[in-house]
Formats: structure tokens, sequence, C-alpha cells
């Protein structure tokens, strides 16, 4: 007797409602599918609708569901893979950490300099939508690749991190957000400030996957000059490092 396809599981429509609260977007969406997997309602090994049945099923964009879904990753619910779709891989949350532990007084640096990022960065980005020339697209292009490139070689990509970063802000034009990275240098990536001994490799890299999903998704942004986009991108990718710097204070 032949086996129910796996495509079969992944039209099931979700009992999901139309996003329509202030805030983020994607975290609406991610709370409601969250909610779904968690409580079973989406079984280990099921599908996801595709990227566009989310769409019409929350009301909200490609942008917002790319988002929603890489949070799930982020907490070890589900994974992606290419000409498959999105899959339920548990149903409880596995948190993706850079480290075992990290000094309680480096945290609160961390923090500190995340907030900050968060003021300034999700502005970068829209402007760098706006304002990118051919020049900063190769920049942009050639940064994100060598980032992809660390992460399979299995390093921490810090340099290849910041260098992406300083490419959003070179291509603003505005000359102070240059400086701003310039001031900080690699120190801004938080990883820079973590001990090697401290660093637990396997979920290092789950981490460097996730965020070079983002780092992906930001590039898309500003290359589409979907200013909306890339301040929306830009501000996940800070925030979900915020909250995951932030746990290791509530520990």
């Amino acid at each position: 007797m032949a086996k129910p396809s796996a495509t079969a599981s992944a039209l099931k429509p979700l009992q999901v409602s139309k996003v329509t609260q202030q805030g983020s977007l994607s975290v609406h969406v991610a709370d409601q599918l969250e909610a779904l997997i968690t409580q079973g309602k989406v079984a280990v090994g099921e599908k996801l609708p595709t990227e566009n049945s989310l769409c019409d099923s929350f009301g909200v964009s490609r942008t917002v569901i790319r988002e929603a879904i890489t949070h799930l990753k982020s907490l070890g619910l589900v994974e992606t893979r290419r000409g498959v779709g999105t899959s339920v891989l548990r149903s409880s949350t596995v948190e993706a950490r850079p480290a075992e532990r990290i000094n309680p007084t480096t945290v609160e640096d961390i923090l500190h300099l995340l907030e900050l990022r968060l003021t300034l960065e999700p502005a970068a980005a829209e402007l760098a939508a706006l304002r990118y020339d051919d020049e900063d697209r190769q920049r942009l292009e050639a940064q994100h690749l060598a980032f992809s490139n660390a992460y399979t070689a299995k390093t921490q990509a810090r340099e290849e991190d910041y260098l992406f970063h300083f490419a959003i802000a070179t291509a603003t034009k505005n000359p102070f957000f240059q400086s701003f990275y310039k001031q900080w240098s690699q120190s801004v990536i938080p990883r820079a400030k973590l001990l090697s001994i401290d660093i637990n490799p396997i979920s290092s890299e789950r981490y460097l996957e996730r965020v070079q999903e983002e780092h992906s998704y930001i590039l898309e942004a500003i290359l589409s000059r979907d200013t909306q986009a890339a301040r929306e991108t830009m501000f996940q990718h800070l925030n979900r490092a915020r909250n995951t710097y932030a746990q290791y204070l509530e520990k």
C-alpha cells in the first residue's frame, strides 16, 4: 500500500488569523505558527504551506513570512530544503546559541551595543536600499559571499560579518554611518567578544546558519530597493541577536 505523499500534508489549511496588529508583523505571524507547532496542530514531519499560501492566510508580504520562518528555524522548530519546502522538525523549541556561557559583564556590553545598533542600522539599511550604486552592489554581494564561504569553512566569520554590515553603511552615502563602524571595528559584532573556550561548535554553527540566512534577506531587500523590507529585515536580524544574548542574563 502506497504511503501518502509528503506534499499532501502541505496542502492542509492552517487555522490562523489575518495579521492586523500594530508592531512587527513577522513576530505576530511567527507567534501563531509557533503555537500551532508546539500545540501539535502541525505535526512533526508535516510541511508548512508554501510562502504564497501563507501570504494569503495571514494577509502579509513574502518578506514577513520569510522573517517568521527564519524565527522558527532559530527556535529549531522547522527546516527548509530547496525544492522540498519547510518541514516541522520538533514540537518544542531548541535555541541556537553562539556559546555555552558568557561572562555577565560581557553580555551587558553586547546588549548595550545591540541597543545602539537597533536605533541606527535599520535606518542605514533603508538608506542603502535608496542610494546604493553599482559599486555598492558589487561590494554587498562580495561581502555576503565571503560570509557564506567563512560559514561553510566552519569559522566564526567575525570579520566577514563586520564587513557585510560596513558595506551597508557605505551604501548609505552618509559618512557618519561609516564612522560608526570604523570606530567600533570588529568589536561591533557580538561574537568578537566571546572566548573560544566557551563556544559550542554545534549550536554555534546553527546560529551562524541563521545569521547567513538573515543576511541574504537583508541583501535581497536592499538590492530590490524595497526600503520597508530593508528596514524590517535589519531590525529583526538585530533584535533576534539581542533576544538571544539576553537569555544568558536570565540563566
